[in-house]
Protein backbone atom coordinates (compact mmCIF):
# COMPACT_ATOMS: atom_id res chain seq x y z
CA UNK A 1 0.00 0.00 0.00
CA UNK A 2 1.28 3.45 -0.83
CA UNK A 3 0.98 6.50 1.38
CA UNK A 4 -2.16 7.52 -0.51
CA UNK A 5 -3.91 4.23 0.19
CA UNK A 6 -3.92 3.00 -3.47
CA UNK A 7 -2.64 -0.48 -4.30
CA UNK A 8 0.72 -0.36 -6.07
CA UNK A 9 0.94 -1.93 -9.55
CA UNK A 10 1.70 -5.64 -9.31
CA UNK A 11 1.02 -5.78 -5.55
CA UNK A 12 -1.50 -8.20 -4.11
CA UNK A 13 -4.80 -6.61 -3.04
CA UNK A 14 -5.22 -5.68 0.62
CA UNK A 15 -7.09 -8.46 2.48
CA UNK A 16 -10.30 -7.78 4.35
CA UNK A 17 -9.01 -7.41 7.88
CA UNK A 18 -12.52 -7.05 9.29
CA UNK A 19 -13.53 -10.44 7.91
CA UNK A 20 -10.39 -12.04 9.31
CA UNK A 21 -10.89 -10.50 12.74
CA UNK A 22 -14.54 -11.50 12.83
CA UNK A 23 -13.72 -15.07 11.83
CA UNK A 24 -11.01 -15.42 14.47
CA UNK A 25 -13.31 -13.81 17.05
CA UNK A 26 -16.08 -16.30 16.28
CA UNK A 27 -13.71 -19.27 16.66
CA UNK A 28 -12.20 -18.02 19.93
CA UNK A 29 -15.67 -17.22 21.30
CA UNK A 30 -17.12 -20.65 20.53
CA UNK A 31 -14.09 -22.48 21.94
CA UNK A 32 -14.00 -20.25 25.01
CA UNK A 33 -17.71 -20.65 25.80
CA UNK A 34 -17.48 -24.44 25.42
CA UNK A 35 -14.48 -24.54 27.76
CA UNK A 36 -16.37 -22.45 30.33
CA UNK A 37 -19.51 -24.60 30.18
CA UNK A 38 -17.90 -28.03 30.16
CA UNK A 39 -14.46 -27.59 31.74
CA UNK A 40 -14.45 -24.57 34.06
CA UNK A 41 -18.08 -24.65 35.26
CA UNK A 42 -17.68 -27.52 37.79
CA UNK A 43 -14.84 -25.58 39.44
CA UNK A 44 -16.65 -22.22 39.75
CA UNK A 45 -17.85 -21.52 43.33
CA UNK A 46 -20.19 -21.73 45.05
CA UNK A 47 -20.48 -25.37 44.12
CA UNK A 48 -23.74 -27.11 43.35
CA UNK A 49 -25.42 -29.63 45.59
CA UNK A 50 -24.91 -27.66 48.84
CA UNK A 51 -28.05 -25.50 48.96
CA UNK A 52 -30.69 -23.98 46.70
CA UNK A 53 -28.99 -20.60 47.09
CA UNK A 54 -25.57 -21.99 46.17
CA UNK A 55 -27.02 -23.72 43.10
CA UNK A 56 -28.65 -20.49 41.94
CA UNK A 57 -25.50 -18.42 42.46
CA UNK A 58 -23.38 -21.03 40.67
CA UNK A 59 -25.65 -20.94 37.63
CA UNK A 60 -25.55 -17.14 37.56
CA UNK A 61 -21.74 -17.06 37.85
CA UNK A 62 -21.34 -19.54 34.98
CA UNK A 63 -23.82 -17.63 32.83
CA UNK A 64 -22.12 -14.28 33.42
CA UNK A 65 -18.70 -15.76 32.67
CA UNK A 66 -19.98 -17.29 29.43
CA UNK A 67 -21.61 -14.00 28.41
CA UNK A 68 -18.39 -12.09 29.07
CA UNK A 69 -16.41 -14.42 26.81
CA UNK A 70 -17.37 -12.72 23.49
CA UNK A 71 -16.26 -9.34 24.87
CA UNK A 72 -12.94 -10.68 26.13
CA UNK A 73 -12.42 -12.62 22.88
CA UNK A 74 -12.90 -9.49 20.77
CA UNK A 75 -10.28 -7.63 22.81
CA UNK A 76 -7.80 -10.51 22.63
CA UNK A 77 -8.31 -11.13 18.90
CA UNK A 78 -8.25 -7.47 17.87
CA UNK A 79 -5.08 -6.57 19.72
CA UNK A 80 -3.40 -9.86 18.85
CA UNK A 81 -4.25 -9.44 15.16
CA UNK A 82 -3.06 -5.82 15.16
CA UNK A 83 0.20 -6.75 16.87
CA UNK A 84 0.93 -9.48 14.30
CA UNK A 85 -0.41 -8.04 11.05
CA UNK A 86 0.11 -4.30 11.44
CA UNK A 87 3.49 -4.30 13.12
CA UNK A 88 6.34 -2.52 11.39
CA UNK A 89 8.68 -4.99 9.68
CA UNK A 90 12.20 -5.25 11.02
CA UNK A 91 14.85 -3.41 8.95
CA UNK A 92 17.51 -5.52 7.30
CA UNK A 93 21.16 -4.74 8.00
CA UNK A 94 22.22 -1.65 6.06
CA UNK A 95 18.69 -0.84 4.91
CA UNK A 96 17.78 2.81 4.97
CA UNK A 97 14.87 3.53 7.28
CA UNK A 98 11.59 4.13 5.46
CA UNK A 99 9.67 7.32 5.90
CA UNK A 100 6.68 6.63 8.12
CA UNK A 101 3.50 8.36 7.05
CA UNK A 102 0.54 8.46 9.44
CA UNK A 103 -2.84 7.44 8.11
CA UNK A 104 -5.63 9.95 7.84
CA UNK A 105 -7.11 10.94 11.21
CA UNK A 106 -10.53 9.56 12.07
CA UNK A 107 -12.89 12.18 13.45
CA UNK A 108 -16.01 10.06 13.69
CA UNK A 109 -17.75 6.99 12.35
CA UNK A 110 -21.52 6.88 12.67
CA UNK A 111 -21.73 3.12 12.06
CA UNK A 112 -19.20 2.25 14.75
CA UNK A 113 -20.74 4.66 17.25
CA UNK A 114 -24.26 3.39 16.61
CA UNK A 115 -23.16 -0.24 16.80
CA UNK A 116 -21.33 0.44 20.06
CA UNK A 117 -24.38 2.10 21.64
CA UNK A 118 -26.76 -0.65 20.52
CA UNK A 119 -24.53 -3.55 21.59
CA UNK A 120 -23.67 -2.09 25.01
CA UNK A 121 -27.30 -1.10 25.67
CA UNK A 122 -28.48 -4.63 24.84
CA UNK A 123 -25.80 -6.13 27.09
CA UNK A 124 -26.54 -3.91 30.09
CA UNK A 125 -30.33 -4.10 29.82
CA UNK A 126 -30.18 -7.84 29.10
CA UNK A 127 -28.07 -8.54 32.18
CA UNK A 128 -30.35 -6.36 34.32
CA UNK A 129 -33.38 -8.26 33.05
CA UNK A 130 -31.68 -11.61 33.55
CA UNK A 131 -30.77 -10.79 37.16
CA UNK A 132 -34.21 -9.43 38.01
CA UNK A 133 -36.11 -12.35 36.47
CA UNK A 134 -33.78 -14.87 38.11
CA UNK A 135 -34.24 -13.27 41.55
CA UNK A 136 -37.98 -12.69 41.41
CA UNK A 137 -38.74 -15.96 39.63
CA UNK A 138 -36.60 -18.09 41.91
CA UNK A 139 -38.07 -20.11 44.75
CA UNK A 140 -34.75 -19.94 46.62
CA UNK A 141 -35.50 -16.73 48.47
CA UNK A 142 -32.91 -14.08 49.13
CA UNK A 143 -29.52 -15.53 50.06
CA UNK A 144 -28.22 -12.14 51.14
CA UNK A 145 -29.44 -9.91 53.90
CA UNK A 146 -32.10 -7.59 52.49
CA UNK A 147 -33.25 -5.95 55.70
CA UNK A 148 -36.02 -7.16 58.00
CA UNK A 149 -38.57 -7.72 55.20
CA UNK A 150 -36.93 -9.18 52.06
CA UNK A 151 -38.69 -8.74 48.74
CA UNK A 152 -38.03 -12.36 47.78
CA UNK A 153 -39.10 -15.03 50.25
CA UNK A 154 -39.47 -18.83 50.29
CA UNK A 155 -42.74 -20.37 49.06
CA UNK A 156 -45.82 -19.81 51.18
CA UNK A 157 -46.26 -22.40 53.88
CA UNK A 158 -42.55 -23.28 54.07
CA UNK A 159 -42.47 -22.38 57.81
CA UNK A 160 -38.71 -21.68 58.03
CA UNK A 161 -36.74 -22.47 61.18
CA UNK A 162 -35.67 -19.22 62.87
CA UNK A 163 -31.99 -18.93 63.75
CA UNK A 164 -30.53 -15.69 65.02
CA UNK A 165 -26.93 -15.02 64.01
CA UNK A 166 -25.20 -12.69 66.47
CA UNK A 167 -21.85 -11.13 65.61
CA UNK A 168 -19.54 -9.71 68.25
CA UNK A 169 -15.83 -9.06 68.51
CA UNK A 170 -14.63 -11.62 67.63
CA UNK A 171 -16.92 -14.62 67.48
CA UNK A 172 -20.31 -15.79 66.27
CA UNK A 173 -23.11 -17.13 68.46
CA UNK A 174 -26.40 -18.57 67.29
CA UNK A 175 -29.73 -18.34 69.09
CA UNK A 176 -32.75 -20.60 68.52
CA UNK A 177 -35.92 -18.76 69.67
CA UNK A 178 -38.21 -21.71 68.99
CA UNK A 179 -36.13 -23.88 71.34
CA UNK A 180 -36.36 -21.76 74.46
CA UNK A 181 -33.95 -19.10 73.20
CA UNK A 182 -30.90 -21.30 73.74
CA UNK A 183 -27.71 -19.74 72.37
CA UNK A 184 -24.79 -21.84 71.15
CA UNK A 185 -21.34 -21.22 69.64
CA UNK A 186 -22.09 -23.83 66.96
CA UNK A 187 -24.38 -23.24 63.99
CA UNK A 188 -26.39 -26.33 63.10
CA UNK A 189 -29.42 -26.60 60.84
CA UNK A 190 -31.51 -29.44 59.46
CA UNK A 191 -31.19 -30.57 55.86
CA UNK A 192 -34.03 -30.01 53.41
CA UNK A 193 -35.78 -27.48 55.62
CA UNK A 194 -36.06 -23.77 55.07
CA UNK A 195 -34.04 -21.70 57.52
CA UNK A 196 -34.42 -17.98 58.17
CA UNK A 197 -31.30 -16.29 59.47
CA UNK A 198 -31.93 -13.13 61.48
CA UNK A 199 -28.50 -11.49 61.41
CA UNK A 200 -27.51 -8.76 63.87
CA UNK A 201 -24.56 -7.57 65.98
CA UNK A 202 -23.79 -6.58 69.55
CA UNK A 203 -21.01 -4.09 68.80
CA UNK A 204 -19.59 -3.14 65.39
CA UNK A 205 -20.56 -4.08 61.84
CA UNK A 206 -19.71 -7.67 60.90
CA UNK A 207 -20.72 -9.74 57.88
CA UNK A 208 -22.06 -13.28 58.22
CA UNK A 209 -20.82 -15.45 55.36
CA UNK A 210 -21.77 -19.13 55.16
CA UNK A 211 -19.53 -19.77 52.20
CA UNK A 212 -20.60 -23.14 50.83
CA UNK A 213 -24.29 -22.42 51.42
CA UNK A 214 -24.16 -19.23 49.34
CA UNK A 215 -25.40 -16.97 52.15
CA UNK A 216 -24.00 -13.59 53.12
CA UNK A 217 -25.62 -10.86 55.23
CA UNK A 218 -24.26 -7.87 57.13
CA UNK A 219 -24.52 -7.99 60.92
CA UNK A 220 -25.35 -4.46 62.02
CA UNK A 221 -26.11 -3.40 65.62
CA UNK A 222 -29.71 -2.29 65.97
CA UNK A 223 -30.70 -3.88 62.65
CA UNK A 224 -32.08 -7.24 61.56
CA UNK A 225 -30.90 -8.53 58.19
CA UNK A 226 -32.87 -11.55 56.99
CA UNK A 227 -31.40 -14.23 54.74
CA UNK A 228 -32.91 -17.58 53.74
CA UNK A 229 -31.30 -20.90 52.97
CA UNK A 230 -32.31 -24.47 52.30
CA UNK A 231 -29.42 -26.88 52.60
CA UNK A 232 -29.78 -29.99 50.48
CA UNK A 233 -27.73 -32.60 52.34
CA UNK A 234 -25.79 -33.19 55.58
CA UNK A 235 -22.44 -31.44 55.36
CA UNK A 236 -20.07 -29.05 57.07
CA UNK A 237 -19.54 -25.49 55.88
CA UNK A 238 -17.36 -22.51 56.72
CA UNK A 239 -18.66 -19.43 58.52
CA UNK A 240 -16.53 -16.32 58.29
CA UNK A 241 -16.77 -12.61 58.89
CA UNK A 242 -16.55 -10.77 55.58
CA UNK A 243 -16.37 -7.24 57.03
CA UNK A 244 -13.21 -5.82 58.62
CA UNK A 245 -14.28 -5.57 62.25
CA UNK A 246 -11.14 -5.04 64.27
CA UNK A 247 -7.86 -6.58 65.34
CA UNK A 248 -8.92 -10.26 65.33
CA UNK A 249 -11.22 -10.08 62.31
CA UNK A 250 -9.24 -12.79 60.53
CA UNK A 251 -9.93 -15.24 63.36
CA UNK A 252 -13.69 -14.68 63.41
CA UNK A 253 -14.62 -17.96 61.79
CA UNK A 254 -16.17 -21.26 62.71
CA UNK A 255 -17.57 -24.42 61.14
CA UNK A 256 -21.30 -24.94 60.68
CA UNK A 257 -23.11 -28.27 60.36
CA UNK A 258 -26.07 -29.45 58.33
CA UNK A 259 -27.71 -32.50 59.90
CA UNK A 260 -30.55 -34.84 59.19
CA UNK A 261 -33.81 -33.81 60.87
CA UNK A 262 -33.52 -36.61 63.45
CA UNK A 263 -29.93 -35.77 64.33
CA UNK A 264 -30.73 -32.07 64.54
CA UNK A 265 -33.56 -32.80 66.97
CA UNK A 266 -31.15 -34.76 69.18
CA UNK A 267 -28.48 -32.09 68.91
CA UNK A 268 -30.72 -29.15 69.83
CA UNK A 269 -32.09 -31.08 72.83
CA UNK A 270 -28.51 -31.64 73.99
CA UNK A 271 -27.77 -27.92 73.62
CA UNK A 272 -30.83 -26.98 75.65
CA UNK A 273 -29.69 -29.28 78.44
CA UNK A 274 -26.07 -28.18 78.24
CA UNK A 275 -26.79 -24.44 78.37
CA UNK A 276 -29.93 -24.37 80.53
CA UNK A 277 -27.98 -22.83 83.41
CA UNK A 278 -26.82 -19.98 81.15
CA UNK A 279 -29.92 -19.44 79.04
CA UNK A 280 -31.92 -18.00 81.93
CA UNK A 281 -29.37 -15.20 82.31
CA UNK A 282 -29.51 -14.14 78.67
CA UNK A 283 -31.43 -10.98 77.82
CA UNK A 284 -34.92 -11.57 76.44
CA UNK A 285 -34.90 -12.63 72.81
CA UNK A 286 -35.06 -9.68 70.45
CA UNK A 287 -34.50 -9.31 66.72
CA UNK A 288 -32.10 -6.41 67.38
CA UNK A 289 -29.60 -5.49 70.05
CA UNK A 290 -27.62 -2.36 70.75
CA UNK A 291 -24.01 -2.07 71.90
CA UNK A 292 -23.50 -2.02 75.66
CA UNK A 293 -19.82 -1.13 76.13
CA UNK A 294 -19.95 -1.03 79.93
CA UNK A 295 -21.53 -4.46 80.18
CA UNK A 296 -19.10 -5.89 77.61
CA UNK A 297 -16.18 -4.36 79.48
CA UNK A 298 -17.26 -5.96 82.78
Amino acid sequence: MSATGATAPGASPEPSHAVRIFGLWAIVTVVGVLLILFVAAPHIPPFTGRSLQANDQHDVNVTLLALSMPVAAMIWVYFGYAAVVFRRPRRAAGQVEDVIVDGPPITGNARIQTTWLIVTAIMVLGLATFGTVDLLGSSAGAGGGQGPDPLVKPPAGSDPLQIQVIGQQWLWTFRYPSYGGVETPVLALPANRWVQFNVTSLDVIHSFWAIELGVKADAVPGANNVAFVRALEPQSFQVRCAELCGLWHGHMNTTGLVMTSARFGTWIAQQQQKYKGVTKYLPPYSLIYYPAPLRRGG
